[in-house]
């Protein structure tokens, strides 16, 4: 039987949502999907995103959902170029830390920061990209001893082939399909929740034969990392970009190595899939998103919500996506 769902904001095209519990509610900080006439094209141009909104409710099924306006935008930031992408907040000390992707006058991807003193802003940005940040698909994770890690990097039109060992090559590529797939990274946050503490790590996914997952594997990482901790183990969903799945892997510590567990989400209407996942008044939820609502316009995606739920031994059960597929013409 297939799982009650709900399009949580019908009235905006919204996507990629992080989402956190702040003050006992919950609070969703999706990009914002907009009609630019950019042609499409493997780099993502036409996802030109130029502001956030931030929604919140107390009910996640049946509640309003209630939109708080914009928290930021392009022309708010000094450094900016363009494509504000996904986002993720964090709080430590009475701020809120919104930390998000955008291109700078170069084309190039960086993370900036943005503060507030309320969970649903506004936020006001620093001058300044972060030192050593790159690409895309920024989620932050807050560990029981309070520590703060960054989780990031998407391919393609996040430019993460554009990199090795944190730093930038003159021939970008992807590796070759019996390579080891080029991970996401983490990094752990200083104190001040601004800067690095250390160089960005590669989040190492394992196969069931201890080996890194390959280029060439349809369950090895794109983009859209998330992180969450579940019966003391740590959990990372990502999405496989081409491939079109939700996946996941689980492991002892934030920087991993995790081993390779199974699919979360079947293939959904619509070229990407970005989610999270939180718990909230003791149930927990994927928070995703499609394209049905825009008739199959992979640029113009709809917040999604559905239960998440965990067998006996800590596996996450799979959803299925949509049902829809076929009336869209897509290949999966």
């Amino acid at each position: 039987m297939k799982k009650e769902e709900r399009y949580l904001f019908p009235a905006d095209y919204m996507a990629d949502p992080s989402v956190h519990v702040f003050n006992g509610r919950l609070y969703i900080y999706p990009s914002h999907d907009r009609e630019s006439g950019i042609p499409e094209n493997d780099n993502g141009d036409h996802f030109d995103m130029n502001d956030y909104h931030v929604l919140s409710t107390d009910d996640v099924m049946h509640g309003e959902v209630t939109d708080h306006g914009v928290a930021l935008r392009v022309a708010d930031i000094p450094w900016a170029g363009r494509q504000l992408w996904d986002c993720d907040v964090a709080y430590k000390d009475g701020k809120y830390y919104l930390y998000f992707p955008l291109k700078d006058r170069n084309d190039i991807f960086r993370m900036g920061v943005a503060i507030s003193d309320k969970p649903e802003g506004p936020f006001i940005p620093q001058p300044d990209p972060i030192r050593g940040s790159y690409s895309i698909d920024m989620a932050v994770f807050r560990d029981d001893d309070g520590s703060h890690y960054i989780y990031f990097g998407g391919i393609w039109g996040g430019q993460l082939q554009r990199y090795r060992d944190n730093k930038a090559i003159e021939n970008p590529h992807l590796p070759a399909d019996d390579e080891p797939a080029l991970p996401s990274r983490v990094v752990k946050l200083a104190d001040n929740m601004l800067e690095f503490a250390e160089e960005p790590r590669p989040v190492v996914i394992l196969g069931e034969d201890g080996k890194p997952l390959t280029a060439g594997d349809p369950h090895r990482f794109f983009e859209a990392s998330w992180m969450h901790k579940y019966n003391g183990k740590y959990y990372l969903s990502y999405s496989t970009g081409d491939t079109h799945l939700l996946c996941y892997a689980i492991g002892d510590n934030p920087y991993g190595p995790f081993t390779y567990q199974g699919v979360i989400l079947t293939p959904v209407v619509g070229w990407t899939t970005h989610h999270s996942i939180a718990e909230y008044k003791g149930k927990w939820y994927l928070f995703h998103h499609d394209c049905v609502p825009s008739n199959g316009k992979t640029w113009l995606r709809s917040l999604k919500v559905v239960e998440l739920e965990y067998d006996e031994n800590g596996k996450i059960k799979t959803i299925e996506g949509s049902e829809d597929i076929s009336k869209f013409g897509q290949r999966y």
